[in-house]
């Protein structure tokens, strides 16, 4: 089986700009709350052959995937990552939002207000938790050293809160705690969720494995990267972020066996592809690793390791459209996008799925 041909007309013709990923979204159309039922989201599904599209629901995700196919999860787990506090000595609130542990009590973080907050400044979050600004950073952000009573992360389950994406406009709740987490999450370091993945339940795991479905994780710690904007018109020049990635012996091997079988890779979510084209060779094989990539995929790109992708509706012109657009075609994948608007589906993290086969 060879579905991982990703070169399409339209991809290969005049050079796509940032303005071909724009596309028009009513505010009303952003999610701001989960569904109670995660597996109950409407799901669309492109078919890149006969340039089909069909709306269903995610609990029928299972109609497009065989006995044999290999789904690939993203195990990474979203830490509390934003915090409140205050200044020690003049009482005035700092938001810290962790970015990246660097060592043993010190990290990368981004500070509001920046320009009140300056090396030398001690940031009060609890009676057991406070920082000190010890450095800034070329992007503009702050390093601090974290002093704790008790263990760093436990202390941070109570003081954090859940670090919801920019388009969520409240503040984040108890049920935030849950459902912006997926149901496999195991590998704490990520402070953004893999969003496709969010559409999962147990039950659902459950009867897809029952139908023959292998299943294999890797992990990619989203970072805040992730909500980047692209601000050159030539995408082609966009540096992409850099995030962590880890893909073990096992899951290689699932990975690899499912490929010699003739069966399809199926990826959840961009994190998910992300590294499995960061890992394979040419002949699809991928390799087990860790590391940092900063892959930036966009049209047109020969995919070499995924053959199905399940994925969420994303923000105009951003670099998940553009991964998007890669695998199913731009106009193809436009064409959907326009169709969403117009059916009212839920777009962003707590939004819709699109399945792309």
């Amino acid at each position: 089986m060879d579905l991982n041909k990703n070169f399409f007309e339209d991809d290969i013709g005049a050079k796509l700009k940032l303005s071909d990923f724009s596309y028009h979204l009513p505010d009303k159309l952003i999610a701001q709350y989960p569904l109670e039922n995660r597996e109950e989201s409407r799901l669309m599904v492109l078919n890149r052959t006969s340039r089909d599209i069909d709306e269903k629901h995610f609990t029928d995700i299972s109609e497009y995937l065989d006995p044999g196919d290999c789904l690939v999860l993203n195990n990474t787990r979203v830490f509390p990552a934003r915090l409140i506090g205050t200044k020690d000595k003049t009482g005035a609130k700092v938001e810290v939002f962790l970015l990246r542990n660097l060592e043993n009590g010190i990290w990368e973080v981004m500070v509001k207000p920046a320009r009140k907050v300056r090396l030398g400044n001690k940031i009060v979050f609890s009676k057991d938790f406070t920082c000190d600004i010890i450095d800034n950073t070329v992007s503009g952000g702050r390093i601090i050293e974290v002093h704790c009573n008790g263990d760093f992360f436990e202390v941070l389950e109570e003081v954090g809160q859940t670090p919801l994406p920019p388009y969520i406009k409240r503040p984040a709740e108890q049920i935030d705690r849950e459902y912006y987490q997926t149901v496999y999450a195991t590998q704490r370091g990520a402070v953004a969720a893999p969003t496709a993945g969010l559409h999962f339940s147990s039950d659902l795991l459950k009867r897809i494995e029952e139908k023959g479905v292998r299943i294999a994780y890797l992990t990619l710690h989203v970072g805040l990267g992730t909500f980047k904007p692209v601000q050159v018109d030539d995408i082609s020049r966009h540096q992409m972020h850099s995030e962590y990635y880890e893909i073990s012996e096992e899951a290689a091997e699932i990975i690899n066996k499912t490929r010699s079988s003739g069966k399809a890779i199926c990826a959840v979510g961009t994190t998910s592809v992300r590294v499995l084209e960061t890992v394979a060779g040419r002949n699809g094989r991928v390799r087990q690793g860790r590391g940092w990539t900063d892959k930036f995929i966009y049209p047109p790109y020969q995919f070499q390791a995924v053959d199905k992708l399940i994925t969420n509706f994303h923000l105009p012109e951003s670099t998940l459209l553009m991964l998007t657009s890669a695998f199913a075609g731009h106009d193809f994948t436009m064409e959907a996008y326009r169709k969403a608007v117009k059916g009212a589906y839920r777009f962003f993290s707590y939004g819709d799925a699109m399945m792309i086969v």
